[in-house]
């Protein structure tokens, strides 16, 4: 989880908070009406206690006796409204003001660019989504209940208190600042190490993540101790970063109570001193001690505010993250299909070293051309550029002559299918897996020669629900090579004129790519392909095969061209041979 280096202030990020509270400020208003009202009873409960021993147990007033009750339950009704109002209205900004952001989180996350994820871990963004959320919601829904709740009533009760005496209170403008100074300086500490505590869980959902993703290799490795190790310092550092935050709140908590205990113990000894009412002490004794829960509650309090603001720095750095540049204006409209890269070159950062250099070749509307090479040549880099999911440093690539920069995202991405090495289903249904993406209505009669064409039709009969089959997370009720087919299968279904097929059938047995292959001859006849792959018998049938090593195209020409030559294709077909050879 990255490290976040000069967080925004407090002050800053209540604000912002404040802003996405404003649209609710109605049932704000309603909440913060009804905590004063809370306020206000737990004030005149104090302040009925005056009356109630100079005119009940000492004057014996019978009207006062009569009235007592009556002013008392009513004293309990406003209570029990109040809170009622503040509670279920405040929380529900809270959850309204969670919802908001979480969906404009996750809605901005969905738009980053890819160099974003290149660094980020699945774990850590998860866990920005779901545990820093709720820390937000805790403070702005039960840490922003209590501090408006029990600020009005701190006021509404020192109102009290200097009204019945304003000499025995004059103590309290002396430990008031001590314990605002006290409550200051503890802030910051507690808003840094929560900040700690978020990136620890980023890591233990990570790494929990990954284990449980991984869990068969786990097995088969015997890692138990190995990942049961990482897990525990993860977990331990999140503990230790804890227990920091646990010692500060034990410290700074305790030595304000003993401030307002020392000024409560000042308070009475000088009340004996003077000639009070009993009446008026016992109010004003009452209010004093009520006060005490409140200044604890508002202290305890500040940890779960301090965390919520740490939370917020993370999610407002998220909702801020900029999206993938789209300042493309054009519409790819009656795309014919021709595809040029013209003196592209990549490189990954300013300080790293090119992985493309001066790569130079066109693919016809319509024509088929393999990509081959070593494993990091860079033939995967080259699909994902034609996608814009990464921008090259030099040159450009065109499609029917115009710039792929100069098109907006959707219009190019619409045109152009993607089967990858990496096969992504959802946890849904088959068909809705192959149709992922499209609007409107499914095209049944197309879904089923789809299915037809990429092979599914052999195994759908043996699924219960047919094509309403759920296939689980990322498709592992599947076989590796059921879920290569329908990755195939949501291709074609999208039917672009542009298919990119990156190690496309990686993950098929022979006898599945053979009839894999004559489906996608069959249906890329008039589209123009582009075919990554590393298992070379699978492109010998390509219009033109480029050979490409450390970023650079080094050779060209067919099949039967590249084997003549003797160069490097020649090399990998020859190592290919002979490692299917050793199987056999």
């Amino acid at each position: 989880m990255p490290k976040f280096d000069e967080p925004p202030s407090n002050k800053a990020l209540y604000w912002r908070l404040i802003r996405h509270i404003l649209p609710y400020k109605g049932v704000f208003l309603v909440a913060l009406s009804g905590m004063i009202l809370v306020a206000a009873a737990d004030t005149g409960f104090a302040w009925i206690l005056q009356p109630l021993m100079d005119e009940g147990f000492v004057g014996r007033d019978p009207d006062f006796i009569r009235i007592i009750p009556i002013i008392l339950l009513l004293i309990a009704f406003a209570r029990a409204f109040g809170d009622f109002i503040d509670t279920y209205c405040l929380n529900w900004v809270s959850r309204k003001v969670i919802q908001d952001l979480r969906q404009v989180m996750f809605e901005n996350l969905m738009y980053a660019p890819t160099e974003f994820y290149d660094r980020e871990t699945t774990g850590s963004l998860v866990s920005r989504l779901t545990f820093d959320v709720e820390q937000v919601a805790n403070a702005s829904g039960g840490a922003l209940r209590i501090v408006f709740k029990d600020l009005v009533k701190v006021i509404f009760l020192l109102g009290l208190m200097f009204y019945l005496s304003w000499q025995l209170s004059l103590i309290f403008m002396v430990i008031v600042p001590a314990a605002i100074l006290i409550f200051a300086r503890t802030s910051e500490s507690i808003r840094r190490i929560s900040m700690h505590i978020q990136e620890s869980v980023g890591d233990i959902s990570h790494i929990a993540k990954q284990v449980f993703q991984s869990h068969r290799v786990v097995k088969l490795f015997d890692a138990y101790s190995h990942e049961k190790g990482i897990f525990f310092n993860a977990n331990n550092h999140n503990r230790q970063q804890i227990m920091k935050r646990v010692m500060i709140v034990a410290l700074s908590v305790p030595t304000i109570v003993l401030l307002m205990g020392i000024g409560i113990a000042i308070v009475i000894w000088l009340a004996l001193q003077f000639e009070i009412k009993p009446g008026v002490f016992t109010s004003y004794l009452v209010a004093m001690t009520m006060v005490v829960a409140p200044v604890k509650n508002l202290l305890k309090i500040n940890e779960i505010i301090q965390a919520g603001l740490a939370a917020a720095t993370s999610i407002f750095r998220m909702i801020d993250l900029e999206g993938e540049p789209d300042n493309g204006t054009r519409i790819l409209d009656s795309v014919v299909g021709n595809v040029s890269f013209n003196s592209v070159s990549f490189r990954y950062s300013s300080d790293s070293a090119e992985v493309i250099r001066g790569v130079e070749f066109d693919i016809p509307a319509g024509a088929t051309i393999a990509l081959v090479g070593p494993s990091g040549a860079g033939k995967s880099t080259l699909a994902s550029m034609l996608l814009r999911l990464y921008t090259p440093t030099e040159g450009k690539i065109t499609i029917d002559g115009i710039p792929i920069n100069e098109l907006t995202i959707k219009s190019l991405r619409d045109n152009v299918s993607l089967v990858s090495q990496d096969i992504l289903l959802f946890d849904d249904t088959l068909r809705n897996n192959i149709t992922y993406g499209r609007t409107g209505p499914i095209d049944q009669e197309r879904l089923n020669e789809v299915c037809d064409a990429s092979y599914i039709t052999d195994f759908i009969k043996d699924l219960k629900n047919g094509q309403d089959t759920l296939l689980g997370e990322s498709g592992l009720r599947l076989s590796g090579g059921q879920r290569q087919r329908v990755a195939i299968a949501r291709a074609l279904y999208k039917d672009s004129r542009i298919l990119l097929m990156d190690e496309a059938t990686s993950s098929l047995d022979s006898n599945s790519e053979l009839y894999i292959h004559k489906a996608i001859e069959r249906l890329i006849s008039d589209r123009t392909t582009l075919v990554i792959a590393h298992r070379l018998s699978t492109v010998q049938n390509a219009d033109r095969i480029l050979v490409i090593n450390r970023g650079q195209i080094i050779e060209q020409g067919t099949h039967d061209e590249l084997i003549q030559a003797g160069g490097l294709y020649t090399e990998l077909v020859n190592s290919q041979f002979l490692k299917h050879s050793d199987v056999q």
